[in-house]
């Protein structure tokens, strides 16, 4: 399944990508981290490796490494603003449980 931007998502990844500069789009993946196992990671991509696969949502290009492609596949990423909170929130449809920060999760 393919990994997405919501509209809201990827009209932030692009207002940010236009002030740096530069930058094909945004690379997702995982790291080993937090009290679950697993944090998410987002940096702006300059290049698109042979292990990436590329996803494009709304003329942004979404770009995973095969890596972690089986934590994230068929994930949906939104940017969400709720009072004084806002950024990205990962909707991971193979999350089966998330620490109580919010920093991590298990698949």
């Amino acid at each position: 399944m393919p990994v997405t931007l919501t509209e809201a998502a990827a009209r932030h990844v692009r207002k940010y990508l236009e002030r740096r500069g530069k930058g094909i789009g945004l690379r997702l993946g995982v790291k080993t981290s937090g009290c679950s196992g697993m944090a998410y990671k987002l940096e702006f991509a300059d290049a698109i490796n042979e292990d990436d696969k590329v996803w494009e949502s709304f003329d942004v290009k979404v770009i995973v490494d095969e890596k972690s492609l089986p934590y994230i596949d068929g994930t949906e990423l939104d940017y969400t603003r709720e009072g004084l909170q806002e950024g990205f929130r990962f909707n991971n449809p193979n999350e089966t449980s998330r620490c109580g920060c919010g920093e991590s999760f298990h698949v």
